[in-house]
């Protein structure tokens, strides 16, 4: 069973925004919505990809004068990142990138193999998605990859779904410093350094508002994550709280109604 809050539409404006901004969006209690943040900073949520961006990472550095990018239209491009030790080829990638071939064929998706640096990572996912239409993206993210995908909302301005997210993975993985082994190829190693902590400290969004709608899928569960963690770290995402359920979500295939109806998929 779950509990679901229920959620505004999160088609927010007739218009695109421009560098003015555009008019606020609606709030609810469950979808916060930044307003006024002033800043000279203009990134990924306006089209301006390498204007005043962090270093080597392609990153704005301060938050956009803009709130949510405004979507007029549906989700044509679909990023899913994977957690820690994973890779495409885990059961809710590839099931996600079969529903989409199934049901969304015109759809854009894409699952990267990410590797274990996270500053090397959120490079590749810049360079990756630079051409994508700001207004027209989302993001997906399941335990690390969801850590991540919270960062690349944040830059994007785009909805997100976070599927039993990481919360404070510097603290979590500091322990996994070392050699650890690919978990769908155990054949694989790779080494897990002590910088990637200060890494993952410096993609820390805790504390600050959400840049676009997220929705929430947290099991009680979870044999890996604190559940009560993930749902206090996402105050303002729409929640589906499982009573039961695994850290992998074995019952994923039963979110993914929920999933696209969220995200508007194309």
């Amino acid at each position: 069973t779950l509990a679901c809050a229920p959620l505004p539409s999160r088609r927010l404006s007739s218009k695109r925004p421009t560098a003015a901004g555009c008019a606020p969006p609606p709030v609810s209690r469950r979808l916060a919505v930044e307003s006024g943040a002033k800043s000279d900073i203009v990134g990924f949520g306006c089209n301006n990809l390498f204007a005043h961006l962090m270093p080597t990472t392609g990153f704005c550095t301060s938050v956009c004068t803009l709130s949510f990018v405004c979507r007029t239209m549906a989700t044509t491009h679909l990023l899913y990142l994977h957690g820690f030790r994973s890779s495409p080829q885990s059961a809710k990638a590839r099931r996600m990138a079969q529903h989409v071939a199934q049901h969304h064929p015109g759809l854009h998706f894409w699952c990267p193999q990410l590797p274990p640096s996270p500053r090397l990572s959120m490079e590749q996912v810049a360079q990756g998605i630079a051409q994508w239409p700001r207004g027209q993206m989302a993001v997906v993210g399941s335990s690390l990859g969801g850590y991540y995908a919270t960062w690349v909302a944040r830059q994007t301005h785009c909805p997100s779904v976070l599927l039993n997210p990481a919360v404070n993975p510097a603290r979590d993985l500091e322990r996994y410093i070392g050699e650890q082994t690919a978990w769908h190829q155990p054949e694989e190693r790779f080494f897990f350094r002590p910088e990637y902590v200060q890494e993952l400290r410096a993609l820390d969004l805790r504390g600050q508002p959400p840049a676009g709608p997220e929705l929430a899928i947290i099991a009680k569960g979870d044999e890996v994550l604190d559940w009560r963690e993930m749902v206090a770290r996402y105050p303002q995402a729409r929640l589906r709280l499982l009573e039961g359920g695994d850290h992998a979500l074995s019952d994923f295939d039963t979110h993914l109604d929920a999933i696209v109806d969220f995200l508007e998929l194309a």
